[in-house]
């Protein structure tokens, strides 16, 4: 990540859980799971009762959030309308519970140059929490060409999801 100077956002989520780690806060992720589009990692933080997230994205809309959120479902939700594929499709469906990476602190997840593939492979195993109802899904619009444009400002045309029509 760092010889190569580019990151997905798994691997800024758990750059930035270890510097909250750092900072005192327990180093926790959070996967935001989509359809026709790729997931999302964030690494979680509390402060004052609040969550918030730090995040890597080729969106611009898909970073940080202030902890203003009282419950993961309300941060989660805070990402639904600024969550499209490339053609303009409404993707965020559901989130995962707290992935502790305090749980793999034995393998130096936090300074390994190793694979930590283990550690995306550990999301399989948490409970994922709906957002939207059928209904819901199939009343979604598609957001207007100037959000879409500026969710794709900077973006890396090469790591962009692609999407079925």
């Amino acid at each position: 990540m760092f010889e190569e100077r580019t990151a997905h956002c798994c691997e800024g989520a758990l750059f930035a859980a270890s510097r909250l780690c750092v900072l005192g806060f327990p180093p926790l992720l959070m996967d935001l799971r989509a359809w026709n589009d790729d997931d999302h990692v964030i690494a979680l933080f509390k402060s004052d009762g609040c969550w918030g997230a730090v995040a890597k994205s080729n969106f611009t809309t898909l970073r940080y959030r202030e902890p203003v959120y009282r419950t993961l479902r309300e941060l989660a939700m805070s990402y639904f309308d600024f969550y499209f594929n490339t053609i303009g499709q409404k993707t965020l469906r559901a989130y995962s519970s707290p992935l502790r990476l305090s749980q793999f602190d034995k393998r130096g997840w936090s300074t390994s140059d190793g694979d930590l593939e283990y550690i995306g492979d550990s999301f399989a195993k948490l409970a994922y929490h709906p957002l939207l109802s059928e209904a819901q899904t199939a009343a979604l619009s598609t957001v207007d060409e100037a959000l879409l444009h500026a969710g794709l400002l900077g973006s890396n045309p090469a790591g962009l999801y692609r999407p079925k029509e």
